[in-house]
């Protein structure tokens, strides 16, 4: 695969002397946590700062994971970069890609994905943690925002596969919040109608404790594009309910 270097990208990380696989490979940078380690390889990231830019740099070595496209093993963030680049297609709100590219030095299966770091923008997790303190107009918006994303993903038939709070991302604006998704991994075609709309949908419920019923209801409305009064909301939250104690049960 040819090395992909995003052209809003280019001209800052060539200044630095970053524009290529070897330079971004050998950046000596502090690791922003520990290493993923599986079947003798790893996979760690980095921090990046460049003249006010924010990226993520994540390396790995051996990490490999089988696809459809890589029966043998292929590294985990070829598949990542793969959907983030769908998701662009589609236009999914989701983080960007700056440098793809992987190399096979000795045997050694060598992967490097940069991405745009969110600055400004914060997690559901983090939002969640301080949801007492929001006003109810803050509430609403976020809500609104997370249910017309998921209809934006589905709409564009794909499941994300870990639509967890950590991994939704919104920003304040004027008149509201927009929300964008990271993690990209798992993310997989729409096959199987509700089914799998309610599968994607579901752990965002059970990672979300502090939502109540209405809350549910103004996401759910916004993601169906129904009043919160909707007949079709009941049956919607009853199918979240029945998988959310399945999954608690298990």
């Amino acid at each position: 695969m040819t090395d992909f270097l995003a052209e809003q990208d280019r001209a800052l990380l060539e200044r630095h002397g970053l524009g290529n696989f070897d330079a971004l490979w050998a950046k000596q940078l502090e690791a922003v946590d520990e290493p993923n380690t599986a079947g003798g390889g790893w996979s760690s990231v980095f921090r990046l700062d460049l003249e006010g830019q924010g990226y993520y740099l994540k390396r790995q070595s051996n990490y490999l994971t089988r696809t459809l496209q890589a029966p043998f093993g292929e590294p985990s963030f070829a598949r990542e970069f793969r959907n983030i680049s769908r998701y662009r297609k589609l236009g999914i709100p989701a983080l960007q890609a700056a440098f793809f590219g992987q190399r096979k030095v000795a045997g050694e299966v060598r992967a490097i994905l940069l991405t745009r770091a969110l600055d400004g923008w914060s997690d559901l997790d983090s939002l969640l943690t301080r949801w007492a303190q929001l006003s109810d107009a803050q509430h609403s918006a976020i809500l609104k925002a997370c249910g017309l994303l998921a209809r934006r993903l589905h709409g564009a038939r794909q499941v994300h596969g870990c639509f967890y709070p950590k991994h939704i991302f919104l920003r304040a604006t004027g008149d509201g919040y927009e929300a964008q998704l990271i993690d990209l991994e798992k993310t997989r075609l729409l096959l199987f109608g509700v089914r799998d709309r309610v599968k994607d949908l579901e752990p965002l419920q059970r990672r979300a404790p502090q939502w109540r019923e209405a809350d549910l209801r103004q996401l759910l409305a916004a993601y169906l594009d129904q009043p919160t009064d909707s007949s079709l909301l009941d049956s919607w939250l009853t199918r979240l309910t029945a998988r959310r104690s399945h999954k608690e049960t298990r």
